[in-house]
């Protein structure tokens, strides 16, 4: 079984990985499973957090970082949403995915705009897309995009730039 592809969307909170997400599994002719931590949270698979557990977010993100290799191992093209908050999680993330075809995206947004963002959203905190701006400090990508650009230039240039690379065949 051939292995599945991954394309990697890391950015700060706000930063429009989310909306790049949708958009590309739109314009992409290949079909991408979109997945993300968020979606996990959201359905309530996260433990309730207790102070006597402080590992339990830990767990959580070892266990995510696992299932993003195992999906593509089953065969299945990934379009995966994440915030590489730690650079310790950008090393893992590497060994886990380091024989799987991954194509990973810088997704940035002008300070500004991530703010602004996070305003108009009200679900975010203040001040967390400023916190993630460290995700870039560590992180190396194939491309990286503006979300404030323009969404068919960005998409077009993220086409492009998959297009011109070699891949990975296990």
């Amino acid at each position: 079984m051939q292995t599945g592809r991954i394309i990697f969307l890391n950015g700060t909170s706000s930063a429009g990985k989310s909306t790049l997400a949708k958009a590309l599994r739109a314009a992409l002719r290949e079909p991408f499973c979109y997945y993300a931590s968020d979606q996990l949270a959201e359905a309530g698979f996260r433990t309730i957090k207790r102070a006597d557990a402080p590992d339990e977010r830990a767990k959580f993100f070892d266990g995510f970082h696992r299932s993003i290799a195992a999906f593509a191992e089953g065969g299945n093209d990934l379009i995966v949403e994440h915030i590489v908050e730690e650079a310790s999680w950008w090393q893992q993330l590497q060994q886990l995915l380091e024989h799987l075809d991954t194509f990973w995206i810088g997704v940035h947004a002008p300070l500004a705009e991530i703010e602004r963002r996070e305003r108009e959203r009200g679900d975010r905190s203040a001040g967390e897309g400023r916190y993630h701006l460290k995700t870039h400090d560590y992180c190396q990508y194939d491309i990286e995009i503006d979300t404030s650009q323009a969404q068919d230039l960005v998409i077009s240039a993220i086409a492009s730039a998959r297009r011109g690379r070699p891949t990975i065949v296990p």
